[in-house]
């Protein structure tokens, strides 16, 4: 995937904004205002979350696959769009990354997402 096809898919998850919060070159998208992904638009990467088990098989069979550039990084994993990581296990991280996301979210914020 490159970045365009990555930023067409987040975009048309449910409640799902964009941003540049810390410069002008990392897309960030958010799902109730939380992170989920991050997206360099210079340098070729994308930082998602996901369980910190799948984290250690994903950069054990994904040399594009890295643990995640100035995040925790036990949860978040940082990814080389080289064009080595299958556009279907693409998918599959932001959708993992989105999910868990949600999941941590306060029943409050879920409530509202519900309603959306």
């Amino acid at each position: 995937m490159n970045v365009e096809e990555i930023r067409e898919y987040c975009i048309t998850k449910k409640a799902v904004t964009e941003s540049f919060p810390f410069n002008e070159t990392t897309l960030v998208f958010k799902v109730m205002n939380k992170m989920f992904c991050l997206l360099g638009l210079d340098n070729s990467r994308v930082s998602l979350k996901n369980d910190p088990e799948k984290n250690i098989e994903l950069r054990a069979h994904y040399p594009a696959i890295t643990q995640g550039y100035h995040l925790n990084k036990q949860l978040w994993n940082t990814i080389e769009l080289n064009g080595t990581v299958p556009p279907a296990l693409f998918r599959e991280m932001i959708d993992d990354s989105y999910r868990l996301i949600l999941e941590s979210l306060p029943r409050k914020v879920k409530e509202e997402y519900k309603k959306l």
